[in-house]
């Protein structure tokens, strides 16, 4: 009988998202920017890493991103590419593969970033270990995390999180929507095993 296949989990790793980056101020297109990088758990906030950045973007089509954690440092290639509608967007050169990537990972026991496909089935996403209970489960959490942040994660009372401000109040209903929708799926599993239990 062959041996099951050892898959890690991307999200038990590093990620790098160049475009929260940019919106974190981490990097600044059109300049010479370096600071702290920190990766934390999502519901705790405990810290997993941190290191240093340093990103040279100050060339309209080509720039460079250095990252240090512990002592490993990784020079990553940087490119942006224009947008339909004006301005340019920014990706990252995969070290690897050699193709445009906005997020690039670092699985445990690896010691580069690089792109998804990199990986290839060594990795998988959390939600591919996962039941459909599990994955309902999570994208409700997700949802009410962020709409109302740790207070709201858990189910009480079946209230839902305040509107956040500045938030349009079609697109809050339809993201309570979709949380009620996904709970209903935790409820009717949790109901068929409170029957299983009962016979």
């Amino acid at each position: 009988m062959p041996r099951p296949r050892q898959r890690v989990r991307l999200e038990d790793g590093l990620k790098l998202d160049l475009n929260r980056l940019i919106r974190q101020n981490l990097v600044r297109p059109g300049a010479t920017w370096s600071g702290t990088i920190r990766w934390s758990y999502r519901y705790s906030g405990e810290e997993i890493s941190s290191g240093s950045i340093k990103a040279e973007m100050t060339y309209e089509r080509r720039g460079w991103l250095q990252i240090n954690i512990g002592g490993s440092v990784q020079m990553i290639d940087l490119v942006s590419a224009p947008r339909h509608f004006g301005g340019r967007q920014w990706y990252f050169i995969c070290p690897c593969t050699n193709r445009r990537a906005s997020t690039l990972w670092r699985p445990p026991g690896s010691s580069i970033f690089a792109s998804r496909q990199t990986w290839g089935r060594q990795v998988a996403y959390r939600s591919q270990f996962e039941t459909d209970y599990d994955r309902a489960l999570s994208a409700a959490h997700d949802i009410r995390f962020a709409l109302g942040g740790m207070d709201h994660v858990a189910i009480i009372d079946g209230f839902p999180p305040p509107k956040p401000k500045g938030m349009h109040w079609r697109t809050f209903e339809e993201k309570i929507n979709r949380c009620e929708a996904y709970e209903a799926v935790c409820n009717q599993r949790l109901m068929q095993f409170l029957e299983r239990l009962n016979r």
